[in-house]
């Protein structure tokens, strides 16, 4: 069945090409973008010249995940054109790279803003919605650094992808009772076909940044030449959008909790299953084991 779905970030890297991805299956998606008529009316424009040619339902709409006002009118949006919201996306992040001391704490609370703030100002537009209609899917695009090999240099967007994966843990079983599913997608580091690292942010204390080049120097370069190196030929960044679509078009009560899209392969899944089943045994010791899996009406 076709399915009403916004999807934040979607300008460009994961969430442009689930967003395609999602219309060609089918369904109408709402990609949420900043400055659609500013920075990224090209992306405007080839998202309606996408959905023309191909005969999809993919339409934009403002969505700037650090502004609540923006948000709550994203979902109005969405919500006055259709009736209904089945699928909300959290896909905008922001990367930024350096030594994590040369970072003022300002600058790490605006990468927790767009990372993890983002999410909850989204969750308390849309959520009131999804837990009227007793239904509706969650989709959490977080990060194999969470859990599996981190690199230096990276700090502050590691910090802010944990701190969303938390969030997404903890809502999961809060939004259950409401037929309100949750999955986890979780893509390695994919050093091309997106634009996390090219558009990454740079800390503010140049001269904390040179006493660190001094002993590690060019370290940024490095880890992303590395990074690269680790990763498989065949590695295709689409592969995160293609398990997107899969986890949508899975049959509610049935979509797996996290789905892993790691070529290179870091440690996550292998950790993040340790730290699944704990929680699944945790919840089933306290008498809560119903909140594992949405209570879907049949």
């Amino acid at each position: 069945m076709s399915k009403i779905i916004l999807i934040s970030g979607a300008s460009s890297g994961f969430g442009a090409l689930a967003a395609r991805a999602l219309a060609r299956a089918g369904h109408t998606v709402y990609a949420g973008m900043r400055d659609r008529t500013g920075r990224n009316a090209r992306a405007v424009a080839a998202a309606g010249e996408y959905a023309t040619e191909n005969g999809v339902d993919l339409r934009t709409v403002e969505l700037d995940v650090s502004s609540q006002p923006s948000v709550d009118a994203a979902v109005a949006t969405v919500l006055a054109e259709q009736g209904r919201l089945d699928v909300l996306i959290h896909n905008a992040g922001h990367m930024v790279t350096g030594p994590a001391e040369a970072f003022t704490p300002e600058e790490l609370a605006a990468v927790y803003d767009t990372n993890v703030l983002g999410t909850q100002r989204l969750n308390r537009a849309a959520l009131p919605q999804l837990r009227a209609q007793r239904s509706g899917l969650v989709v959490w695009v977080g990060s194999s650094s969470t859990r599996g090999g981190t690199p230096p240099y990276l700090a502050p967007y590691f910090a802010a992808k944990a701190g969303m994966d938390a969030l997404a843990v903890s809502y999961a079983a809060e939004l259950a009772r409401f037929g309100i599913e949750t999955s986890i997608i979780v893509p390695g580091a994919f050093t091309e076909g997106t634009n996390h690292f090219a558009n990454s942010g740079h800390p503010a204390d140049e001269a904390v940044v040179a006493a660190y080049d001094e002993l590690y120097p060019a370290l940024t370069e490095q880890v992303g030449r590395r990074l690269a190196e680790l990763e498989p030929p065949d590695a295709d960044v689409a592969s995160v959008a293609e398990a997107i679509v899969t986890v949508v078009d899975t049959p509610a009560g049935k979509r797996p909790f996290r789905v892993h899209i790691d070529p290179s392969d870091d440690g996550a899944e292998v950790v993040n299953g340790v730290a699944d089943r704990v929680r699944a045994e945790l919840l089933t010791r306290i008498g809560l084991a119903d909140l594992l899996r949405p209570h879907v009406a049949h």
